[in-house]
């Protein structure tokens, strides 16, 4: 092979190592001169290491410097993993954007609902259909998933054709949508596969994920034997769970009320794009207070824990609007997300201890996931018959299992990537030959900060310790101006020995200063760095820890 060979190369930005923040570019060219596709650009959900921040995008520095050689974005389906960061990274690439009408719909609401949100030029594509992006030519292959109109993207380069699996399940009753196209994907594999990326967040677990027709039918009989209020929590995106919950209050004699800003925003879009067609429409949150409480099912957000969601709210007896009873139940028609397992059960705790019955995936079959078993991962690659394997999607555990998995089944190449990681798929040995600038910037606020940021650091270390601000001023002879001004936040108000701590403070303060030559009291900088430096090992001293202490010195 000479410099001047094309390659065709599979470089993940996120998703890789970490469920969630999905961004794959796919390269094809010489060195160079390649051509990129980008699939997915989706966020991730930020861990209690970054204070303050809830949602993190992926770091797109290096498709940036190219944005000329950036032939478009691809949008497998509309879960915010896969599309929540085009808002924000959009106005970086500014390139093409295809994506199915739902997605389209969702991220438009999305935008319409974000002040100063960038408009996106989109361009619809439904599944089954292609779109020539040259060199690439990429197909939508319909998926079963948990939202609507999800798709496998069959990409076509010279050098093979390499499926990109997106999420999917097998699903012979998806509730909404259309099932797994097998024959599509098995001729597709006929034609033959070079490689396939594919979906590893189940491959932890034996046999077939459970089907949405069986989860409905649960549902039916739970709303059947209801006596009071009914509270249903689950994934926002679940258009499918969506209307199995509305179709089992109507069988039940309830009208379904949404509370949450998410939950009423997807069921517009769902209703608005035909797959609430037949059911009748949903109450908003206003109408709790004229309905009866067993004439209502009750579809919250929250099923995550995240503490300003409506069923976290209701578990703490907070919501303005509803409170729940002995006798009430609440289903969590989810699973929970690994790291969200105590925000989960506290909720989950409290809602119990009110005298609220709770039925969760461990007790009843009130979810099934959007994602493959691995009885359903080897019936995929049985259709399309890869040469080569790139697990995607999944933590470290997952990516390991299901490089072993692909191996036992006899893969001839099975390649652990990760984000960062520049693919080469072909020609040639597949490996990894190089990397390139990834990582994560967090969303805080209105601005998109690099993770390394000092704000955030320093932000972790406030909520670790507490701060110390003190305001003092000194005269010109070197003299105390009136009383300095002290505040503490975050810290507690006494030692374990019950000294008080804005007195460990306050002594620290004056014995420094009184303690300082009166030619060096003038020198502002003097005075603050002394302070400082006596009042953060005084409170280290009494209390264990070492705050952070801010001192302003005016000179009057």
């Amino acid at each position: 092979m000479t410099e001047t060979s094309d390659e065709l190369l599979f470089v993940p930005l996120g998703g890789l190592g970490e469920i969630g923040m999905n961004l794959a570019l796919y390269g094809f060219g010489r060195k160079g001169a390649t051509k990129w596709l980008m699939v997915d650009c989706g966020v991730g959900f930020a861990g209690p290491e970054l204070a303050g921040i809830d949602l993190v995008v992926p770091d797109t520095s290096f498709i940036e410097k190219m944005p000329q050689d950036l032939v478009g974005l691809v949008v497998t389906h509309a879960h915010e993993d896969h599309i929540g960061a085009i808002l924000e990274l959009w106005p970086r690439l500014g390139c093409k954007v295809y994506a199915s009408r739902f997605a389209a719909t969702l991220l438009e609401a999305k935008r319409a609902a974000e002040p100063n949100a960038p408009t996106v030029p989109v361009t619809i594509v439904a599944q089954g259909e292609r779109v020539a992006l040259a060199p690439f030519d990429v197909e939508l292959v319909a998926v079963a998933h948990s939202i609507p109109e999800s798709s496998a993207l069959a990409i076509r380069t010279p050098l093979g054709t390499v499926i990109h699996s997106g999420d999917w399940k097998i699903d012979p009753e998806p509730g909404i949508g259309k099932p797994t196209d097998a024959k599509r994907l098995a001729e597709i594999g006929a034609e033959g596969v070079l490689a396939v990326v594919s979906d590893s967040t189940n491959i932890l677990r034996e046999g077939f994920s459970p089907s949405e027709g069986e989860v409905g039918r649960t549902l039916l009989r739970l709303m059947a034997e209801a006596r009071g209020l009914v509270v249903v929590t689950t994934f926002a995106s679940n258009v499918a769970r969506m209307r199995a919950v509305a179709t089992a209050a109507a069988a039940a004699g309830r009208v379904v009320v949404t509370v949450g800003r998410s939950m009423e925003r997807v069921a517009l879009v769902a209703r608005e794009c035909g797959y609430l067609d037949g059911i009748e429409e949903f109450r908003s949150a206003e109408a709790l207070a004229h309905l009866d409480r067993d004439k209502m099912v009750v579809l919250a957000t929250g099923s995550q824990g995240e503490s300003r969601a409506a069923i976290a709210r209701l578990s703490e007896g907070e919501h303005p609007l509803l409170t729940l009873a002995r006798g009430d139940l609440v289903i969590f028609s989810s699973r929970t997300i690994p790291g969200n397992e105590r925000d989960v059960g506290r909720i989950i705790n409290n809602f119990i201890r009110g005298g609220v019955s709770v039925v969760t995936d461990r007790t009843a079959l009130v979810h099934a996931s959007g994602h493959p078993r691995r009885g359903e991962v080897a019936e995929y690659y049985a259709w399309t018959k890869p040469k080569i394997v790139v697990p995607a999607h999944g933590e470290e555990l997952h990516l390991a299992e299901h490089a072993a998995f692909a191996k036992g089944l006899g893969i001839e190449h099975v390649l652990k990537a990760r984000n960062g990681m520049v693919v080469k798929l072909a020609p040639g040995q597949p490996g990894s030959v190089a990397e390139v600038q990834s990582g994560r910037f967090c969303k805080d606020g209105t601005a998109l900060l690099p993770v390394t940021d000092e704000a955030l650091r320093v932000r972790k270390r406030l909520a670790d310790s507490g701060i110390v601000t003190i305001a003092l001023a000194v005269t010109s002879k070197g003299e105390l101006a009136g009383v300095p001004d002290v505040m503490t936040a975050g810290m507690p108000a006494r030692t374990r020995a019950g000294a008080a701590m804005d007195a460990v403070v306050d002594e620290a303060l004056f014995q420094t200063f009184d303690g300082l030559p009166r030619s060096r009291r003038r020198d502002a900088d003097v005075v603050s760095t002394a302070v400082e430096k006596a009042v953060r090992n005084a409170v280290a001293s009494a209390w264990g820890k070492r705050p952070t202490v801010h001192v302003l010195v005016v000179e009057v």
